[in-house]
């Protein structure tokens, strides 16, 4: 009997060696909203319009706030909101390093205004097509598991979702609403006890928000670029046309350009608003040349290639880029 019972164990130990040399490591999982996968698929529609230069639009980020109970608490105010600061500035970033915008800063605008004042200086700021303002909507965390006779699994999901808000900034009107969402997981496992194990991940957040943000781009960016890029003229001199804009927003010698007149302004009964009548196109141009060294100096020369602006009132024209 005695016999028997230790060579029960025996084997039994022998099982359960046997069993932790095979229980998988610790490894990330992915979600189909992985932030990899959607910078490649932003790589992939710039890579897609190749031989088209990119024109940067100017956006403004204005409040991203936390809509959520993560995070907040009875002695924490607005000013406060960590997690909203995290999000406006990961949004900064990734609208950045995208390439296909001039961001402006809005959140921190009374430091700037401290930073002239000291330096007795004057803040000139620069207006923008669309103000961004949105919230941090959706945020969580969920434990997922399986467990079995000698086995267990256990996954960590984190997910998030940005709500933003595209407002024009000459009217206030907010011509778009978009989301995006991710989410981010890590799995563990083990047999018969042994085997990996999880602990709480905090980088599960960031990576869910940071998802969400590229999902929420890869939108934005293809409602924005639905209109139009546009810009003013400077001066014309010696049959050469000087305009607003150079390297920094994505100007390029040889691109082609339309010249139109700025349709009549005549207010709505029917919405209050006012309303600008469709421009008439009067000439074509093509850069020739580009001047200036920084984003606040520079523009581009061009010559008409077609039509003429001869006695046209040069403050009631516009550029716009040829579609």
């Amino acid at each position: 009997m005695i016999r028997s019972a230790i060579a029960a164990s025996a084997v039994f130990a022998t099982f359960l060696s046997g069993c932790a040399t095979q229980s998988p490591q610790v490894e990330p999982v992915e979600s189909a909203h992985s932030q990899q996968v959607q910078l490649e698929a932003q790589k992939s529609a710039t890579e897609a319009v190749a031989g088209t230069p990119v024109l940067k639009r100017k956006i403004a980020l204005g409040r991203i706030t936390n809509e959520t109970i993560y995070g907040k608490s009875l002695l924490r105010d607005d000013s406060g909101d960590v997690l909203g600061k995290q999000v406006t500035d990961m949004l900064s970033k990734a609208l950045t390093e995208s390439g296909q915008y001039m961001v402006f800063e809005r959140p921190d605008i009374d430091s700037l205004k401290d930073e002239a004042n000291l330096t007795g200086g004057q803040l000139n700021l620069v207006g923008v097509d669309t103000l961004i303002i949105g919230s941090l909507s959706e945020f969580g965390r969920k434990t997922e598991g399986e467990n079995g006779f000698l086995s267990s699994t256990k996954k960590q999901v984190a997910f998030a979702k940005v709500d933003l808000r595209l407002v024009d900034s000459k009217t206030g009107l907010v011509y778009q609403s978009i989301s995006g969402a991710g989410e981010t997981s890590t799995e563990s496992a083990s047999v018969a006890g042994f085997g990996s194990k999880a602990s709480y991940d905090g980088t599960l957040n960031d990576a869910a928000i940071s998802n969400a943000i590229s999902d929420a781009i890869s939108k934005l960016t293809a409602e924005i670029k639905s209109r139009k890029w546009q810009t003013d003229i400077l001066a014309v001199e010696d049959g050469l046309i000087y305009i607003s804009g150079g390297k920094s927003q994505g100007i390029q010698e040889g691109m082609a350009f339309d010249i139109e007149t700025q349709g009549k302004l005549v207010k709505s009964q029917q919405s209050g608003f006012d309303i600008t009548l469709p421009g008439k196109k009067v000439a074509s141009i093509i850069v020739i040349q580009l001047f200036g060294e920084t984003e606040a100096n520079e523009g581009a020369i061009a010559t008409i290639e077609q039509g003429s602006i001869d006695g046209l009132d040069l403050a009631k024209l516009i550029v716009v880029e040829t579609k």
